[in-house]
């Protein structure tokens, strides 16, 4: 069992994609962790992370139509290209849902 300490640490080099409703049943899991230690990427470069992690149509057409948050803040119609997201980040993927 890992140190709950080391567990952070990884965090802190990592971004992690959070995904909801349709997209979590695209990528059939909650979450993914990406190690990026020493990276700067874009949110761009995040989402094909996620596209080769989750090859297929489906995923792609998901993410495609997805509001993003990085962290709490929403991205909107920025370019995801001029979008940074440092290590320690987390990434929502929040497809378009009825109700509410």
């Amino acid at each position: 069992m890992s140190d709950p300490t080391d567990r952070d640490r990884r965090r802190e080099t990592a971004i992690t994609v959070r995904y909801w409703a349709g997209a979590r049943a695209a990528a059939g899991t909650a979450e993914d962790v990406f190690d990026v230690a020493g990276t700067e990427l874009t949110l761009a470069d995040v989402v094909d992370l996620v596209l080769e992690r989750h090859p297929g149509d489906r995923m792609a057409r998901t993410v495609a139509v997805c509001s993003v948050l990085l962290g709490e803040q929403p991205v909107g119609s920025r370019d995801p290209g001029a979008v940074v997201v440092p290590p320690g980040t987390v990434v929502e993927l929040l497809p378009p849902f009825a109700g509410g």
